[in-house]
């Protein structure tokens, strides 16, 4: 595997109810440092549970994932040591309603990468400064709207100083006009060299930060390339036709 190659998934397979149901059927991707991979593709194509296997979230059927060179699918592998270099932002934001905002975001420094609270603070309050938030850090996620919760999110898995951040359609619950204010950070992230991996439904975001832009449907890739090439010459018809709906 060469050295920048951060994450590499050979065959991978997520089966249900004995086999019927293919969530996943053979997915092949090579993830390089400092990409931006946008997943796209109609509902139940198969994106979100290849993201959360990136992950073993889910676990897949079959198939292997490399992970900075260490199998992470492979028996008794320590997950939670890799999950710590992987930073994941889900839809529903997944913040500990009963604790500020800053706690949210120094638990996990001072837990499992052993930071002092003075440092883990110290960092949390400059994330919150970057995206705006530096006065709600003693705020509770309830007095926060969507948008501020998702960007909270976003910096808190920053925090633990991940090597890949996944994005599980990130502003999908969030009302129009929060939408911007968290694809914003995203982008900031994405300029300053940040692996991403975006499963969304914003065809803008995809078109204009997506170094590659991946389109999947049945729970396999069906065609990827730039954005470029996806969304201004797409050569398959299930493309051509998902396209025709989204944009």
């Amino acid at each position: 595997m060469s050295d920048n190659v951060l994450i590499k998934v050979t065959d991978l397979k997520k089966h249900y109810k004995d086999g019927t149901i293919k969530a996943l059927d053979g997915v092949d991707m090579e993830i390089r440092k400092g990409e931006v991979i946008v997943i796209i593709g109609p509902s139940g194509s198969g994106k979100s549970t290849y993201l959360r296997s990136l992950n073993l979230l889910e676990l897949p059927t079959s198939g292997e994932i490399l992970f900075e060179g260490a199998s992470i699918t492979a028996p008794r592998v320590n997950i939670n040591k890799h999950r710590q270099k992987m930073g994941m932002v889900f839809q529903h934001f997944n913040l500990f309603p009963n604790m500020t905002v800053l706690r949210n975001m120094t638990i996990g420094p001072q837990k499992l990468l052993k930071k002092s609270k003075a440092e883990a603070e110290e960092k949390a309050r400059g994330l919150l400064e970057r995206v705006g938030l530096a006065d709600r850090a003693d705020a509770y996620p309830s007095q926060l709207s969507g948008g501020q919760k998702q960007r909270i999110a976003i910096v808190r898995a920053l925090c633990m100083e991940p090597d890949v951040m996944l994005f599980d359609e990130p502003t999908s619950a969030l009302d129009p006009e929060m939408v911007g204010e968290v694809l914003d950070v995203m982008k900031e992230l994405a300029h300053e060299g940040m692996t991403m991996v975006v499963v969304t439904h914003e065809m803008g975001f995809a078109r204009e930060v997506g170094t590659r832009v991946v389109f999947m449907d049945g729970g396999v890739i069906i065609e990827e390339g730039t954005p470029t090439e996806i969304f201004d010459h797409p050569q398959s018809d299930r493309l051509q036709s998902f396209l025709a709906k989204v944009l």
